[in-house]
């Protein structure tokens, strides 16, 4: 019997990744919000560089998780981590007893508001190392990568995370389980927390052109948030700055997804990604003043945001 799977927030990750899961054979329903209607009568048209083009038909599109029927093998949160957003309230009507919650979210420091929320459901945190972008409604291009990592909380690896690592793998992305997931957050942070601000404070660019341009700001920031997590007990290889820096180098041009939703005008994750980081920082005794700056700046920018709406 193939896995029921129900995808809330059916973006750019979202959808993309419950597309993937469906091609793998399991069962896949998605809560939308912006994009209902159009989902609800197209499907999702998924454009990828590297795994070609197909129309993805969700089994069920919701608008609310509460309108789910059946019970779900796996809940994926996939929306933003933002204030405006309750991801309790989001997950709770969706979630049953042999349910398991997987998060695919940003940020650093933010497992612990679904630990205590569901104590005895399985937990797994995953992150996707992507870049992907939702170009109209209902329609998601994939321009690299995509490969996931999943970890149950606080530390170990389930049969279920077992299980839905298989089918990832099986639908032509790379996945693979931890039991250091919350060591592997730390480890993304070192590339969102540079790019995805650099990208809204310099007015748009992509993340080569920051690159070529202020290379050793990016590595001031990215050893700053390394120390942190060394601070913190996560010890993270010690060339990962310079992985970060070739990778980078070497993929497409590409706007971040803080970028985008300042575009928007959609709250961006600044908190999560360098307010958690700085947070720790400051507890931790770790010297950070390019990140403190770069959050500084962000903030004065979300102000700026705020008051344009």
């Amino acid at each position: 019997m193939s896995s029921k799977v129900l995808i809330i927030g059916a973006g750019a990750i979202g959808g993309f990744y419950g597309a993937l899961l469906a091609k793998a054979g399991a069962d896949v329903s998605v809560v939308c919000r912006s994009d209902y209607e159009h989902v609800k009568r197209n499907g999702f048209a998924i454009r990828s560089n590297d795994l070609g083009s197909w129309n993805f038909v969700p089994s069920q599109v919701l608008k609310n998780a509460a309108d789910f029927n059946g019970t779900a093998d796996y809940v994926l949160l996939c929306t933003k981590v933002i204030p405006d957003i309750d991801r309790v309230t989001l997950l709770r009507p969706a979630v049953k007893a042999e349910t398991a919650i997987v998060f695919i979210q940003n940020g650093v420091e933010i497992e612990q508001e679904v630990l205590t929320a569901f104590p005895d459901n399985e937990v797994i945190s995953g992150l996707a190392f992507i870049c992907s972008n939702r170009i109209n409604p209902g329609e998601i291009l994939h321009l690299a990568y995509g490969h996931l990592t999943l970890g149950n909380l606080p530390g170990s690896i389930s049969s279920k995370t077992n299980m839905l690592c298989e089918l990832f793998n099986q639908s032509g992305v790379v996945c693979e389980a931890t039991e250091k997931i919350i060591t592997r957050r730390w480890q993304k942070c070192i590339w969102n927390a540079p790019f995805n601000s650099l990208s809204v404070l310099s007015g748009g660019l992509e993340t080569l052109d920051i690159l070529r341009s202020q290379e050793a700001l990016v590595r001031n920031i990215m050893q700053e948030v390394f120390n942190i997590a060394e601070a913190c007990e996560h010890h993270l290889p010690p060339d990962i700055i310079d992985i970060n820096i070739n990778n980078t180098y070497a993929m497409p041009p590409y706007k971040t997804s803080m970028l985008l939703d300042y575009e928007n005008g959609h709250p961006m994750e600044t908190e999560v990604i360098l307010g958690n980081a700085l947070r720790a920082g400051k507890r931790t005794g770790v010297a950070c003043p390019h990140l403190e700056s770069v959050y500084a700046l962000m903030k004065l920018r979300e102000l700026q945001l705020n008051h344009s709406l």
